[in-house]
C-alpha cells in the first residue's frame, strides 16, 4: 500500500530520508512552507509596528485569538488529513454556548452537569455526522452543511422556548471560570493552556500512536485502508467526534469568558480554522500534513487578524492579507508536497 507508506512518512515525520542536507530534509517537511509564513508575516508587522507588537499586550492579542480557533483547528486538520470536513463546527459552539448557560444559568444547575451536556451535544453531533456520511456516502461537506443548519435551527427554536430569549446569562462558580474562562496576568487567556494540551494530545495521536497512519492512509487511500485492516468506519467517526468536542470546548470556555451566550456567532470558526489548516500545509485532497503544521498556521493566522490593528493601515485590509495569505500558502504547500514526494 504505497500510498499509506509514503504519506505516513511524510506526515508522521518518521521517514528515514538517506540522502541531502539537513536544511534539504527540512524544506521537504508539510510544515516548512507554513513556518516560512510565520517568519515572513511576523517579520512585516514587527517591522511596521514596532515593539508594540511583541510587547505581552501584543503577543496576548493573537494568542488568545489563536488558541480558540486552535482548538477547533486541529481536529478539523485531522479530518482534512484523512480526507473528510466538517463545517457544522459553525453551529455547535453556540450551540454549546447555550446548552450551559441555559443549564446553568437559567435552571441553576450545577456547572459540572451544564459543562457534561454542552460536550455531550457536541460528541453527539458528530457521532451524527461521521454515521451519516458512512450511511449516506453523501460527501462530509454536504452532510456537515446540513447538520450546520439543523443545528442552527435547534437551538434557536429551543432557545426561545426554554427560555423566552435568543440570549443567556451564566454566573459561573470561581473555580470554573478561573478553568475555563479567566485571564492569567490580565491578558492571556487561560484557553492558551488548554490549546497546548489539545496540541499535546493530537501530536501524539497523529505523530506517535498507530492511530497517525491510519488517518493518513484513509486520506490517502480509503478502500486500501481497509483492505489492509484499519477500522475506517470507527476511525472516521471518532474524528467527527473529536471535531464536535473541540468545538463544543471552544462554547463553554466563550460562555464562561462572557458569561453569556447567544444563538448568533461561531460562523467566522468554519472558514477561519479552515484557512489555519491550509495555511499549516494540509491539503485539502487529504493524506498530507502535521500538527507543528497547523499550530505554526494558525499562529499565522491570528498574527495577520491582529496585527493589522498594530499598524496605521486600514483594519478593512486585513481580509485582503488574509486571503492573499491563503491563496500563497496553497502555492507553497503545493511546492513543498512535491519536493517532499520526490526525496
Amino acid at each position: 500500500m504505497n500510498t499509506v507508506t509514503d504519506t505516513s512518512a511524510t506526515g508522521a515525520g518518521q521517514g528515514q530520508r538517506g540522502s541531502g542536507s539537513a536544511l534539504g530534509q527540512l524544506m521537504r517537511r508539510p510544515e516548512a512552507g507554513s513556518l516560512l509564513g510565520l517568519l515572513a508575516v511576523f517579520t512585516f508587522f514587527f517591522a511596521v509596528s514596532g515593539a508594540i507588537f511583541v510587547s505581552p499586550a501584543g503577543f496576548a492579542s493573537w494568542l488568545n485569538v489563536a488558541a480558540e480557533i486552535g482548538i477547533v483547528a486541529l481536529p478539523i486538520g485531522l479530518l482534512m488529513i484523512a480526507g473528510e470536513l466538517d463545517l457544522s463546527i459553525g453551529a455547535v459552539i453556540p450551540a454549546s454556548s447555550l446548552t450551559l448557560a441555559i443549564a446553568s444559568g437559567h435552571y441553576d444547575l450545577p456547572e459540572p452537569l451544564g459543562i457534561a451536556l454542552a460536550l455531550g451535544f457536541g460528541l453527539l453531533v458528530g457521532f451524527v455526522n461521521g454515521w451519516l456520511v458512512l450511511r449516506t456516502a453523501v460527501p462530509s461537506l454536504i452532510v456537515t452543511i446540513g447538520m450546520m443548519f439543523a443545528v442552527m435551527g435547534l437551538t434557536l427554536g429551543l432557545s426561545v422556548l426554554l427560555t423566552g430569549s435568543t440570549s443567556t446569562n451564566l454566573s459561573p462558580a470561581p473555580f470554573w471560570k478561573g478553568a475555563l474562562g479567566s485571564f492569567v496576568g490580565g491578558m492571556f487567556q487561560v484557553t492558551i493552556f488548554w490549546w497546548a494540551g489539545f496540541v499535546a494530545v493530537i501530536g501524539y495521536m497523529l505523530h506517535i500512536s498507530p492511530v497517525g497512519n491510519w488517518v493518513y492512509a484513509l486520506g490517502g487511500d480509503r478502500e486500501s485502508a481497509r483492505n489492509a485492516g484499519i477500522p475506517t468506519e470507527k476511525l472516521t467517526i471518532g474524528l467527527f467526534m473529536m471535531s464536535g468536542f473541540a468545538a463544543a470546548f471552544v462554547g463553554v470556555s466563550q460562555a464562561m469568558v462572557y458569561q453569556s451566550a447567544q444563538v448568533a456567532g461561531g460562523q467566522a470558526f468554519i472558514f477561519n480554522s479552515i484557512m489555519c489548516v491550509v495555511i499549516g500545509g494540509v491539503l485539502l485532497t487529504g493524506g498530507f500534513g502535521s500538527v507543528v503544521g497547523i499550530v505554526l498556521g494558525t499562529i499565522t493566522f491570528a498574527m495577520v487578524n491582529q496585527g493589522i490593528y498594530f499598524t496605521g493601515f486600514d483594519p478593512n485590509y486585513g481580509s485582503v492579507i488574509i486571503g492573499a495569505l491563503l491563496l500563497l500558502a496553497v502555492l507553497m504547500n503545493d511546492t513543498f508536497r512535491k519536493m517532499a514526494m520526490k526525496s
